[in-house]
């Protein structure tokens, strides 16, 4: 964008003011587009009308035969005569795209019709109309003798230029903000895919699943803006990184696109063909045009698309790795049988509450575990952390608990689900919640009972939809004090099970007087009642992933000090952080992969 100042007076005034707007753009991030997003399409339309408006204007004014530009022939004639030259202006064309590529970078929040009906009908006319505009005027003011350089701004008339500059910036802030959260659900997915480390992700919006925030990428994203505009000082050259950045996404897209063709919609590979050579001849001429403007600003897509794709091969090379580790020493039932009920060490009271990210079978932590230490607890509860794509998951829905072997040992599988808009609780109420859930999984259990999810073939596991205390108030609920027995509201139509010893903190099972509970699950339940009161530990896993002996010296490199690197400074898991220290045990192991 050219600011209708003279030469020597805006380099000094272009820079302050767009580093100004970028800090105010990326501060008002954590709001949310919600927030603001109301003004978004006015702005838009007021500027796409404006600029047809203009054209429209100049066309009438300077030359109304400059519609015969449409004609592909003047495009062929025009290279012909200029050849070399005006195969290298193609990188200077490329920015008439730039513009409109950047209003629908996040096109992934608006359907189909609606993207082809506001481009059909207004974004492309309105362009179309406001380049010719500017064409017919080029054409009766080569010579003129301006010091203002030929661009959009010098075919405004002079008595509107600062209102049509004022609309420019808004527009220019709108398209911002498009890219911008575009990079966020980026970011998001492939974080989601194991392509890039974890990072704090805001859901702004309540209802829309697709406005979220990073802080540390909208930082970084600023940082990098901002060395950008304060080292180029030259609007050339940020033209020639953004032209080449958008040739490249959209030749990307093309041969993504073929393989779509093939693949999704089965149709035959002559027609993929024919599409990537029609689409990508076209892409591929302005993409070789802007190649040239390398080290004219074009180097810096080039760059940070390098230092991205590093950070994301190496993550997802450990990921991969350390995932293929956990799935291959995995602990079998055949081993958990041969421990006996007592898994073959002391058990001392209280819960054991492991945090695994595997949904099946032993993870190896917990075999790592008890080949280490002599004692462990009379209740073991693998619990898994999940994220749903969904606003809400309902609290009758919040749990799925299943057994971890025989009965008698006492282990128990249990899958926490959340919607990406839901407040994780307190850890006392979680841990009620919890023991809770495992105490109506007992109380409920048939052998016919509603299985959902997946079973796991190997291990046998069963996982049942159990909700928390509030929401299943039919069911079993936890009542703790510290040793004096309240009365309870409608204590007539509840029975209390008790414990066979009163420690100082005292933990009650009230549950519905019908149905009848069989022994079993009766002096299951005291159990459970007893591991409560005697204290819940979190027991989380430390891994420390190595490269094997005899790796070749890039996978070293890669392991040892690329994917540390990166798991020491980027998120822990959610769930982690919010685990109170005091009742923390962690376990480290190394994974050698």
């Amino acid at each position: 964008m050219e600011f209708p100042f003279p030469k020597e007076q805006h380099r000094y005034v272009e820079v302050p003011v767009a580093c100004i707007i970028l800090v105010f753009l990326f501060a008002l991030q954590h709001y949310g587009t919600h927030r603001v997003g109301f003004l978004f399409a006015p702005i838009v339309i007021t500027w796409l009308l404006c600029i047809s408006a203009i054209g429209v204007y100049n066309i009438f004014r300077w030359n109304p035969y400059v519609y015969q530009a449409l004609s592909p022939y003047y495009m062929y004639k025009f290279l012909k005569k200029t050849q070399s030259k005006g195969w290298m202006s193609l990188g200077g064309i490329l920015l008439c795209i730039t513009g409109s590529e950047a209003m629908f970078a996040d096109l992934g929040h608006f359907s189909q019709l609606s993207i082809k009906i506001a481009f059909t009908c207004i974004v492309y006319p309105s362009l179309i109309l406001a380049y010719m505009g500017q064409a017919a005027y080029i054409s009766k003011n080569q010579n003129n003798g301006k010091v203002h350089p030929i661009g959009f701004y010098v075919s405004v008339p002079d008595k509107i230029r600062w209102p049509v500059l004022v609309i420019a910036i808004l527009a220019a802030v709108v398209g911002s903000q498009a890219i911008i959260t575009g990079t966020f659900s980026i970011i998001k997915q492939c974080s989601a895919l194991g392509c890039f480390p974890r990072v704090k992700l805001v859901h702004t919006s309540s209802k829309k699943h697709g406005q979220i925030y990073n802080p540390e990428i909208n930082w970084t994203l600023m940082l990098l803006c901002l060395a950008v505009t304060i080292g180029f000082r030259d609007t050339k050259r940020m033209g020639n990184a953004a032209g080449l950045a958008i040739i490249t996404g959209m030749l990307v897209t093309t041969c993504l696109m073929s393989l779509v063709i093939v693949l999704c919609w089965n149709r035959s590979i002559f027609l993929a063909i024919s599409f990537i050579f029609f689409f990508g001849s076209i892409e591929a001429l302005y993409f070789s045009a802007s190649l040239i403007k390398f080290r004219e600003g074009a180097w810096v897509p080039i760059a940070l698309s390098f230092i991205f794709i590093i950070v994301m091969y190496v993550w997802h090379y450990g990921t991969l790795k350390k995932y293929e580790f956990d799935v291959q020493n995995k602990v079998s039932i055949n081993w958990l049988l041969g421990l006996g009920p007592g898994l073959g060490i002391v058990r001392v009271k209280g819960i054991g509450l492991i945090h695994t990210e595997l949904v099946s079978g032993i993870p190896a932590i917990f075999s790592h575990f008890v080949t280490n230490l002599p004692a462990f607890h009379q209740v073991v509860v693998f619990l898994c952390i999940k994220s749903v794509p969904v606003p809400h998951v309902r609290p009758d829905e919040r749990f799925l608990v299943g057994r971890v072997g025989p009965k008698e040992y006492r282990l128990y599988r249990c899958i926490a689900r959340y919607g990406y808009r839901d407040i994780q609780k307190d850890d006392n109420e979680f841990e009620k919640d919890l023991v809770c859930s495992i105490a109506e999984f007992i109380r409920s259990e048939r052998p016919a009972a509603c299985v959902v999810g997946t079973e796991d073939m190997e291990n046998g596991e069963k996982l049942t939809v159990v909700g928390t205390s509030s929401s299943n108030l039919e069911g079993i609920r936890l009542c703790e004090d510290d040793g004096s027995i309240s009365e309870m509201v409608g204590a007539s139509e509840l029975r209390e099970i008790k414990p066979l010893e009163m420690p100082k903190k005292r933990v009650r099972f009230v549950v519905p007087e019908s149905p009848q509970i069989d022994m079993d699950a009766r002096q299951e339940l005291r159990e459970l009642m007893e591991a409560r009161e005697a204290g819940l530990a979190f027991i989380m896993g430390h891994s420390y992933v190595r490269a094997k002996k005899g790796s070749s010296l890039m996978k070293k490199i890669v392991i040892n000090f690329g994917y540390d690197f990166l798991r020491r400074n980027f998120r822990e898991p959610t769930f982690s952080l919010s685990i109170p220290y005091a009742s923390t045990l962690e376990v480290g192991m190394i994974y050698y992969v």
